[in-house]
């Protein structure tokens, strides 16, 4: 079950949404996410597959690496926003760092580890945003290959 948004939800998600944007003007896969602590944005990133010729850089792990070090505690209170919902590499990391708290902003085009998600305690809000879900529908559509090759097929 879902919780429900919050207006700081979508003016947050927009971060995200930029950064699948950013991702996708440089030849990747538009999927992006932001990391916020206590308000206040601590990390940003966006899928760097192709860019960076690395099979990990999703864009939620390429936002934990752009958040550095952080403490347990840190990300014990941290909400996790992303494009779209996680797969379960970026799911076993959320678990792993016991982010609490993960908003998405669709989960038409694929459906990650939610269910593992929801069932460790994570709370989850899916904004189901028109914009996130065409951005991600045409992408698939021009980039068949390269999109199976993201999530594995």
């Amino acid at each position: 079950m879902y919780s429900k948004p919050t207006d700081q939800d979508y003016r947050f998600m927009q971060i995200a949404l930029e950064e699948a944007k950013q991702s996708l003007k440089e030849g990747g896969i538009p999927i992006g996410a932001c990391l916020v602590l206590d308000g206040k944005v601590v990390a940003q990133g966006h899928n760097q597959r192709v860019q960076q010729n690395n099979p990990i850089l999703h864009g939620e792990m390429h936002c934990f690496q752009q958040a550095g070090r952080l403490k347990a505690t840190d990300y014990q209170r941290a909400v996790l926003y992303t494009t779209l919902s996680p797969c379960p590499m970026c799911s076993g990391a959320i678990r792993l760092f016991k982010i609490p708290r993960v908003v998405i902003a669709e989960n038409v085009t694929f459906m990650g580890d939610e269910k593992i998600l929801e069932e460790s305690g994570v709370e989850l809000v899916n904004l189901h945003l028109p914009e996130a879900i065409d951005m991600m529908t045409q992408f698939i559509q021009k980039n068949p290959e390269l999109w199976d090759e993201d999530i594995a097929v």
